[in-house]
């Protein structure tokens, strides 16, 4: 038996070759044959390395055949998960909605039709769809709209005199995780969550140059953002580093920063109430499409005769993508916004309104299932953004081991990240036997690095896994290749 030693992990750092260099000088053979004692301690090893000494690490890893565990350490402790939260998420949303559930959209006039004129208001029921963007459409964030209004044109309308109101009010009003950073708010991974949503609720920005200026360009280009250019250009040899910030609770962007010459940059900015932003672009389409509206983009808040859904006639409903695609940008892409509007309509189709509690409340009986006490875990978010998310390694395995025998377990398979291929493990474990025999769920916040999803051994042995450490100093860097390669030495593991 080849141990792969702490000295490696140190070298991958240190000499700046990276992994795959160290594993094509045949470090780690084609197979390892072993037995699980010797396992064990190699495991040890790894994880005893001194560059942790003062952190924290949560593993367990278990035959998915015979139960028999490869190893454990702090297994029934807590820790923040980070992005592994998001397997609680998908595995609850295709227990309690089905692979293929799909979001709704509800589209209503509030008034009546003369000839081809919608005399009132075009009302639109958001229930959570986080896929009203280019994601599923080609890049075209605008397609899911664009029906929308060819669909009324067909109906004949071709002006509505009253306005586009967004109805938001089957979710709560908290755009954003229990416990996320409020310094945060401005990026694209902490895009706040709603009932109503378009482009991921965030403005695209590109960067570019002309005449030793700066220019920045918006999309969609609805003036819905105002933008502050203090962008420098700088000279070729050096580094483009744009920043963004929005001043809370305001449409008002500063961007900062330096572009080279001869460089474009694209970044992502979220935005203020994204109802209103969602009806505004929307009202943008119509106009486009040839259908005229005397009335303004609003959010049902501002609206001063309440809208009761029930006593307003339906036009037509919008169903997303399946939920069990929908789940691969979730766990492949780790897509946070994506994860909390799962988690909210969790609430909504369970318990009738969408809302952290809601949610939570419903996953209980799924956890139960899984053999995972509730009242021994905490669930601050759908994502986990927030650190006050804590959970054990062995109720990850619990998960894992679930979804893997039941009726659910191609799907959720299918979203999970494939080492060396696909997802936020596509440049990991390349160029390894673990290529195509990992799949999993990476995590990542300052301080946390997780790791948790199946291997398949050179016996072919499926077997569970989750690797997390808290609380650690060193490059993160160091974390995933130690986690890299414990799966490369279960992928090469074979039984004496």
């Amino acid at each position: 038996m080849v141990k792969i030693s702490i000295f490696l992990s140190l070298l991958i750092i240190l000499s700046g070759q990276g992994f795959t260099q160290i594993v094509k000088q045949d470090t780690v053979p084609k197979y390892s044959y072993s037995t699980i004692p010797d396992f064990w301690k190699d495991m040890d090893d790894l994880f005893n390395d001194p560059n942790f000494s003062n952190a924290q690490w949560g593993v367990v890893i278990q035959s998915l055949e015979t139960g028999e565990y490869f190893f454990k350490r702090n297994e029934d402790k807590l820790f923040v998960p980070a992005s592994d939260m998001k397997l609680f998420t998908t595995a609850a949303g295709l227990y309690l909605l089905g692979p293929d559930y799909r979001f709704s959209t509800n589209v209503y006039m509030n008034g009546s039709v003369d000839g081809s004129i919608l005399d009132g208001d075009l009302v639109i029921e958001g229930r959570g769809d986080p896929t009203i963007s280019g994601r599923f459409y080609y890049n075209n964030m605008f397609k899911v709209y664009e029906n929308w209004a060819d669909s009324l044109s067909a109906m004949g309308i071709d002006e509505i005199t009253g306005n586009i109101i967004g109805y938001d009010d089957d979710f709560d009003n908290k755009l954003w995780g229990k416990g996320w950073p409020w310094d945060l708010e401005s990026y694209w991974y902490e895009a706040p969550c709603g009932p109503i949503s378009f482009n991921d609720n965030v403005v695209n920005i590109n960067v570019t140059t002309s005449y030793n200026k700066a220019v920045i360009s918006v999309t969609p280009d609805i003036n819905y953002i105002v933008i502050s250019n203090n962008v420098v250009v700088v000279d070729r040899d050096s580094a483009s580093n744009i920043d963004v910030y929005r001043e809370q609770g305001t449409n008002l962007v500063n961007v900062t920063g330096n572009i080279h010459r001869e460089d474009s940059v694209q970044t992502f900015v979220t935005v203020n109430n994204p109802t209103q932003y969602a009806m505004v672009v929307l009202k943008r389409i119509l106009l486009k499409k040839g259908i005229n509206v005397k009335g303004y983009p609003v959010d049902i808040d501002a609206v001063p005769t309440p809208v009761t859904l029930n006593q307003i006639k339906k036009i037509f409903t919008y169903y997303s993508p399946p939920l069990k695609e929908i789940i691969k940008v979730i766990n492949k892409n780790s897509e946070n916004f994506f994860a909390e509007q799962l988690l909210k309509t969790i609430g909504l189709e369970e318990r009738n309104f969408g809302s952290l509690d809601n949610a939570v409340d419903a996953m209980h009986s799924v956890l139960k299932e899984m053999g995972i006490d509730p009242d021994n875990m905490a669930i601050a978010d759908g994502s986990g953004l927030s650190r006050l998310n804590l959970v054990t390694p062995k109720q990850i395995i619990n998960v894992l081991n679930y979804m893997y025998k039941n009726r659910y377990s191609i799907p959720f398979m299918n979203s999970l990240s494939i080492a060396g291929v696909d997802g936020t493990l596509g440049t990991r474990m390349k160029n390894t036997k673990a290529v195509d025999r990992v799949r999993g769920k990476s995590g990542y916040l300052d301080g946390v690095r997780s790791l948790s999803g199946y291997a398949f051994t050179g016996d072919n042995e499926p077997v569970a896994f989750s690797i997390i450490a808290n609380n650690f100093l060193v490059p993160y860097k160091l974390v995933d290749n130690l986690q890299d390669l414990v799966c490369i030495r279960l992928a090469n593991f074979k039984r004496k």
